[in-house]
C-alpha cells in the first residue's frame, strides 16, 4: 500500500481532535474574523475553501468551485475525499457535525490530518456555521451522500443519508447572518475572484472557478500548470521584462520553499511572500532569508566574473532589488504567525532554509545564463550609482526638527498645533485655490500646501529624479516623514493628508499622480488610513436667500425637486476650486461639520501595484485595454 493510499485510509473522525466551543463565536465575532465589516463577510467564504485547499495540497482535491448564489449565499464544491461522517469518539457524533459546530475542531490541529493546512485563523467552517442564518453540508464518500443543515451554528436535525454516489467530495453552502453583519451581507464578485485566482497561481495542480449566479455568464476558472512562476508574468504583464520568469523550489525538513523572480526595466519593486496561502504583508523570516540571499549571491558573483571594479562597494539590498518582481512562497507544517496583523511569518528556522535554497539553485542559475546574469548586475550597478545621487538629494528635504519651522517649504502655511493627532494637511491645486484656502482654513489645525501643476510621474522616473522635483521635496519636507527606505511614520506631522484638487480631468490626473506617490514612497500613510481625498461641490444653489450646495447631479435633482413651485434659482457650476471665495470653500469643503471627504484605503497592495502600473506606466496597451473596459462606469466627464 502506498502513502497516498495509507493517507487516505488513515482520514477519519480519531484525528479530528476538538478544542473549545462556539459560544463565544456570536457575542463577540471580531475576534474570530477580524471585523464585522466587508473584510469579515468574504474572510467567511476563505475558511471554507481553506478546507478544501488544505484537501488539494494533501493531493486529494483538484477542482474547487465558488458559487454566489441568488440567496445572498455561497456554495463551495470541492472533490476531495469528503469530511469524514464516522463518530468522533470524544463526543460521540458525527465528524462532520463536530467539524461544522465546534470551535477549532479539524484535521488541523495536530490529529494527523493534514501535514500542512491553509488558513490564517483556522477557526474554520464552525465559524462560519455561527456567523449564519442558515448552513448546510453535503458529503460524499463511502458511496453516499450524507446532508446535514444547520441554523445560526446548531443542528436542524441529525446527519442523515439522502442518496448514493459514486464521487468523492464536499458541497457547503451557507446564508451570512445580518443580524452580525449589519453593514452589507453582499458579496463582492471582485474580491472573491481576485483571491480566487492568487490561490490558483500559488498551488499550481488545482483548478478552482467561480461563479455568480446574481449574474448572467458572470463566471471564470482558473488553473496555472507554471504556479507562480506564471503569477510572475502576470503581474509584470505591463512592464518591459529583461528575461524570462525564473522559478526555483526546494523542500527542507518538511518545509517546502517555491520563489519566483523576474527583472523588468522598470524602479519599483514588487516582492510577495506567502506562508501556506496566507499573503505576509509584513514579510517575516522567509522574506528576510530571500533578500539576504538575493543580495549575496548577485555581489558574489559580480565579483567572481570581474563585473564590478575591486574599488566599487557591494551592491545594497535596495539596489538588487530595483525592478525586481519576485514571489516567496513556503509551506510549512507548524506556521507561527506574528505582527501587527498576525500577517508576519516568525519561524526562525525559515530563514535559513529559504537562504539556503534559494542560494544554491540562483547561483547555479547565474553560471548556466551569463548574458541573464550581466544584464541584472548592470542593473544593480546603475541603481546603485542613482542611489548615491539620492541620498544627495535626500538631505534637500530633510529638517533637523519636527518642531522647527525655519526649514519648511515657504509656500507651506503651517498650523499653530504640534499634535499631529489633530493636525491636517490641504495638499490643494493650485496657488489660487491654496490662497483661498489659506484665508478659510481654521489656522490652529489646518495647515495648507498648494501645488503649482502635476508632480512628476514617479512610475517612471528613479528616487534621484524625483527627489529633485520641487513640488515633490516640499511634500516630503512639509510631512516629515521621510522618504523610501527612510520612512518613519511616528514622525508624521499630520494624521490627516487630505489631497484637494479640482472635480475635472486634470484635478483627477493630479489626484493620481499623487496617490501614486505616496504608494510608491510612503506607503503606510495609505496603509494607516491617513491620506484623504477632498469632495468640492459641484453646484451652488440660490434662491433668495437660501443657499445650498450639490456634490453630485443626484444631489442636484434632489434639491431642485425640493423647490418651491415657480422658483427659478441662480446656478453655479464650479469647474475649479478657484471659484469659490474663501468662506465658501471652508464652508462646503473644510469645515469638519460639513465637509465630505473620502478615506483612502490599501485592500489589496498587489492589486494596488498593478493598477498604479496600468495606469501610471509606460506601456500603453494594457492602459487603452482598461479605459475601454471601464468607460461604461464614467458619466459626467468634462474634458
Amino acid at each position: 500500500m502506498n502513502e497516498q493510499q495509507e493517507a487516505k485510509q488513515a482520514y477519519n473522525a480519531s484525528q479530528i481532535q476538538v478544542l473549545e466551543g462556539l459560544e463565544a463565536v456570536r457575542k463577540r465575532p471580531g475576534m474570530y474574523i477580524g471585523t464585522t465589516g466587508e473584510k469579515g463577510l468574504h474572510h467567511l467564504v476563505w475558511e471554507v475553501v481553506d478546507n478544501s485547499i488544505d484537501e488539494a495540497l494533501a493531493g486529494f482535491c483538484h477542482h474547487i468551485q465558488v458559487f454566489i448564489e441568488k440567496d445572498g449565499g455561497i456554495t463551495v464544491i470541492d472533490d476531495g475525499r469528503g469530511i469524514p461522517v464516522d463518530i468522533q469518539k470524544k463526543v460521540g457524533r458525527p465528524a462532520v457535525e463536530v467539524i461544522m459546530t465546534v470551535l477549532h475542531a479539524g484535521g488541523k490541529f495536530g490529529g494527523g490530518g493534514y501535514k500542512v493546512s491553509g488558513g490564517l485563523h483556522g477557526v474554520g467552517a464552525s465559524v462560519v456555521n455561527a456567523l449564519s442564518t442558515t448552513m448546510w453540508v453535503k458529503v460524499y464518500r463511502n458511496g453516499h451522500i450524507y446532508y446535514q443543515e444547520y441554523h445560526r451554528g446548531k443542528p436542524v436535525a441529525d446527519l442523515k443519508i439522502i442518496g448514493d454516489t459514486d464521487r468523492t467530495g464536499t458541497t457547503t453552502h451557507f446564508i451570512p447572518d445580518p443580524e452580525i453583519f449589519k453593514e452589507t451581507t453582499h458579496f463582492n464578485y471582485e474580491t472573491l475572484r481576485v483571491r480566487i485566482r492568487e490561490l490558483a497561481f500559488l498551488n499550481k495542480n488545482i483548478r478552482i472557478s467561480i461563479e455568480d449566479r446574481r449574474e448572467k455568464d458572470k463566471k471564470e476558472s482558473f488553473h496555472y500548470e507554471g504556479g507562480i512562476r506564471e503569477y510572475v508574468a502576470f503581474l509584470n504583464r505591463s512592464k518591459e521584462v529583461l528575461h524570462q520568469p525564473i522559478d526555483l523550489e526546494g523542500e527542507q525538513d518538511g518545509i517546502k520553499v517555491e520563489i519566483a523572480m523576474q527583472y523588468n526595466d522598470g524602479f519599483a519593486c514588487q516582492l510577495y511572500s506567502f506562508a501556506n496561502n496566507i499573503h505576509t504583508h509584513e514579510g517575516g523570516t522567509h522574506e528576510y532569508g530571500f533578500k539576504v540571499a538575493l543580495t549575496r549571491v548577485i555581489n558574489d558573483y559580480a565579483r567572481k566574473n570581474q563585473l564590478m571594479k575591486s574599488s566599487d562597494p557591494n551592491l545594497s539590498g535596495e539596489d538588487v532589488r530595483e525592478g525586481l518582481t519576485a514571489i516567496v512562497s513556503v509551506k510549512h507544517p507548524d506556521p507561527q504567525f506574528e505582527g501587527q496583523t498576525k500577517t508576519k511569518l516568525g519561524n526562525p528556522e525559515v530563514r535559513t532554509i529559504t537562504d539556503n535554497l534559494f542560494s544554491n539553485s540562483f547561483s547555479r542559475f547565474l553560471y548556466e545564463n551569463p548574458d541573464i546574469a550581466r544584464l541584472i548586475v548592470e542593473k544593480g550597478t546603475i541603481a546603485s550609482r542613482a542611489r548615491s545621487a539620492a541620498k544627495k538629494a535626500r538631505e534637500l528635504t530633510r529638517r533637523k526638527s519636527s518642531l522647527e519651522s525655519s526649514s519648511l517649504p515657504g509656500k507651506l502655511a503651517d498650523c499653530t498645533s504640534r499634535d499631529a493627532s489633530i493636525s491636517e494637511l490641504y495638499i490643494v491645486e493650485g496657488d489660487s485655490a491654496g490662497g483661498s484656502a489659506k484665508q478659510g482654513r481654521d489656522r490652529m489645525y489646518q495647515a495648507i500646501l498648494p501645488l503649482r501643476g502635476k508632480i512628476l510621474n514617479v512610475e517612471k522616473a528613479r528616487l534621484d529624479k524625483i527627489l529633485s522635483n520641487a513640488e515633490i521635496r516640499a511634500m516630503i519636507t512639509a510631512l516629515g516623514t521621510g522618504v523610501g527606505d527612510e520612512f518613519r511614520l511616528e514622525k508624521a506631522r499630520y494624521h490627516k493628508i487630505i489631497i484637494m484638487t479640482d472635480a475635472d480631468v486634470d484635478g483627477a490626473h493630479i489626484r493620481t499622480l499623487l496617490l501614486t506617490f505616496f504608494y510608491r514612497f510612503m506607503r503606510p500613510l495609505l496603509e494607516k488610513g491617513y491620506i484623504y481625498i477632498a469632495q468640492p461641490p459641484l453646484y451652488r444653489v440660490q434662491y433668495g436667500k437660501t443657499l445650498k450646495y450639490a456634490y453630485d447631479d443626484k444631489e442636484l435633482t434632489k434639491i431642485q425637486g425640493e423647490l418651491p413651485s415657480n422658483v427659478k434659482p441662480a446656478l453655479q457650476r464650479y469647474k475649479g476650486l478657484g471659484e469659490m471665495n474663501p468662506e465658501q470653500l471652508w464652508e462646503t469643503t473644510m469645515d469638519p461639520e460639513n465637509r465630505v471627504v473620502l478615506k483612502v484605503h490599501l485592500e489589496d497592495a498587489i492589486e494596488a501595484d498593478q493598477i498604479f502600473e496600468m495606469l501610471m506606466g509606460d506601456r500603453v496597451e494594457p492602459r487603452r485595454d482598461f479605459i475601454q473596459e471601464n468607460a461604461h462606469y464614467v458619466q459626467n466627464l468634462d474634458v
